[in-house]
């Protein structure tokens, strides 16, 4: 988490905005404030739009009644309701009319004297799994996991995919089927009949559940809170069974459902690695706070993790500093280079003070934390497209990066900023679109009513006076000082723009992925951000350390083409190619060499998943 220091002192902004007479030449704008120094415009090409002026020493228009001030509030977390379980309708099932057959082998075509003993048999599944099973065997009256008097081989291909669960983060109690027994009497084939229809439905369900949370994930991430926002994943549970009944290799078509992704397989493998592990851990001091000539007794242990965790690159560029002093509690003076090295080689600021950020990225986590991220990393993967293209722009808040792809290749990785607790970046993925060179900077209307408007109240001019733009409904510019800001709660019917200059809140570039959440990518003049290890600073928007790298690599373009842009002023230009932007939440997530690494949960978000988890794991407990 941010501490309250390393956020924008907005609260002080208003406090000192109240210390300043109205009109004053003395009263500085919130961008302003908060940018530094007056601002200074850039030379842009843009089309004027006659202003509605007031003279500076016009009468003041009587104020209409004050309306209370108001807030707009972001996206909210919910209490998670899981799907509820219903009982299989079997009814249609059970009075099929009976066909002729002669020796053991007519259970073959024999399903329908088998279906009478799903009589009084309670199966409880998802609503939707549910319906397409009626459906399915109503219009299909067959075995699919049955021949003769056994399951077949295709029962036994997705058995073992369902023992297989738990290495994709799975419960495999939530898939458990008990096949029944080769042998039993031939004196009793009608209750052995009634023992394979109920094997054959129980299957089914579990099958098709499997298959269900493996493409789409056990819990739906728009329930959990506003923060996220995914599309459905369209999953025909009729057509599922049917592709079943006539598959040769069941066992691969169960799988094909699984993200394909090479992330999900690095996941996967390093779960299964530190699930069959039983090192010993090593503990380390978490609030160890250690500089050059200090001793601590921690300092041995936290070099044995890094060589252990670490860069194998690491260990072998200090190998005679480690060989000499590895092993000592002396932090001297000769093994503050290979700190520094590991500190940057996991995105940590390298100053060679081994503090409690230090010893978190190595052993501040123990193998249960980290297969506990695993599991969840899992999960979120499955809410995404099952391959994420080739060719893609990745953003990881908690790792605070901006990856750029081509051709399955990182091309570009750069720092960002992102929201703040109070104004989280969504969890979603979009295609880019466009890029704005010297961009305007559109006010959100949240950030207007919150924050602009208690000084607008005050001083209803500032905007004139600070370079902003202010147009009514229709598109035409009016002047701030006209505008009784007063007569506004949380719905005004102003738009309001920041012009194109050094001290504009965008920067020089801004990238856009037309979205709901007004979330895009863009430059910051406040560049000293980027030096910190947390960065949660914006209102939502992910602010990039190399915008101008990015908008080269989405264009296609060179960085002197960028640059050469940016000096003709203001304009946008489309990114032709098929370019999707995943703003992403993954406190777990390979990096380029395909190490897993592990982050901070900047949002606690890690702990409301886990809880919608739970509550769908209490809704199915009940019946298997």
């Amino acid at each position: 988490m941010a501490r309250s220091g390393d956020s924008f002192a907005l609260g002080a902004l208003v406090s000192l905005s109240v210390m300043l007479a109205p009109g004053s030449g003395h009263a500085a704008n919130l961008l302003e404030i908060l940018f530094g120094g007056p601002i200074k415009h850039r030379s842009s090409r843009v089309e004027e739009v006659p202003a509605v002026r007031v003279a500076p020493d016009a009468a003041p228009r009587k104020a209409a009644k004050v309306v209370p001030a108001a807030k707009i509030s972001g996206p909210i977390y919910y209490t998670y309701k899981a799907d509820p379980l219903q009982k299989v309708d079997f009814s249609a099932l059970e009075s099929l009319p009976q066909t002729a057959a002669f020796g053991p082998m007519a259970v073959l075509s024999n399903f329908r004297e088998a279906a009478a003993g799903l009589k009084n048999f309670d199966l409880y599944a998802e609503k939707d799994i549910a319906k397409a099973m009626s459906d399915y065997y109503a219009a299909n009256p067959e075995f699919i996991w049955v021949n003769g008097f056994s399951a077949n081989s295709r029962a036994a291909d997705a058995v073992r995919v369902l023992g297989e669960a738990a290495s994709h983060g799975l419960l495999p109690a939530q898939y458990a089927v008990s096949v029944p027994s080769p042998a039993f009497s031939m004196d009793a084939t009608g209750s052995r009949l009634a023992e394979l229809a109920r094997f054959e439905m129980t299957m089914s369900a579990r099958v098709l559940r499997y298959v269900r949370d493996v493409q789409n994930g056990r819990i739906n991430p728009n329930l959990i809170s506003g923060y996220y926002d995914f599309p459905a994943k369209p999953l025909d549970l009729v057509g599922v069974l049917k592709a079943l009944a006539g598959s040769q290799d069941v066992a691969s078509y169960m799988e094909s459902f699984h993200p394909q992704a090479p992330e999900y397989r690095i996941l996967r493998a390093e779960l299964e690695t530190l699930s069959a592990s039983a090192r010993e851990e090593i503990v380390v001091d978490p609030r160890l706070l250690l500089r050059p000539d200090e001793t601590s007794a921690e300092l041995p242990k936290l070099i044995r993790l890094i060589t252990a965790n670490g860069d194998p690159a690491l260990a072998a560029d200090h190998a005679d500093v480690l060989a000499a002093y590895g092993t000592g509690e002396i932090y001297v003076p000769d093994l503050v280079p290979f700190i520094k090295a590991a500190q940057k080689s996991v995105g940590l600021k390298a100053d060679g003070v081994i503090g409690p950020r230090t010893v978190a990225k190595f052993a501040g986590q123990s193998d249960a934390d980290r297969v506990a991220k695993l599991r969840l990393a899992l999960e979120e993967l499955r809410w995404l497209p099952s391959t994420l293209g080739d060719t893609r722009v990745f953003i990881n808040e908690p790792s605070f990066t901006a990856s750029y792809f081509e051709d399955g290749v990182e091309k570009l990785k750069t720092r960002t900023v992102v929201g703040r607790p109070s104004n989280q970046t969504s969890f979603f993925y979009d295609q880019i679109k466009q890029v704005d060179f010297n961009p305007y900077w559109g006010i959100p209307q949240s950030i207007l009513v919150n924050e602009m408007l208690p000084r607008l109240r005050r001083d209803p001019g500032y905007l004139d006076r600070s370079g902003y733009e202010v147009t009514d409904a229709k598109g035409r510019r009016v002047s701030s000082a006209s505008i009784d800001w007063g007569a506004y709660g949380s719905r005004i019917p102003y738009s309001v723009r920041q012009a194109p200059s050094e001290a504009n809140a965008l920067g020089e570039l801004k990238i856009l992925f037309p979205n709901k959440h007004a979330i895009y990518m863009h430059d910051t003049p406040q560049k000293a951000l980027f030096n910190r290890d947390v960065r949660a600073f914006s209102h939502g928007c992910v602010r990039l350390q190399d915008p101008r790298g990015m908008a080269a690599a989405v264009l296609g373009k060179s960085r002197d083409y960028v640059a050469d842009k940016l000096k003709r002023g203001h304009s946008s230009e489309k990114v032709t190619r098929t370019i999707p932007v995943y703003v992403a939440y993954f406190t777990a997530w390979p990096n380029a060499e395909g190490k897993v690494e592990y982050f901070d949960d900047i949002y606690d978000r890690d702990d409301r998943l886990k809880a919608a988890m739970a509550a769908t794991d209490a809704v199915r407990a009940p019946n298997g």
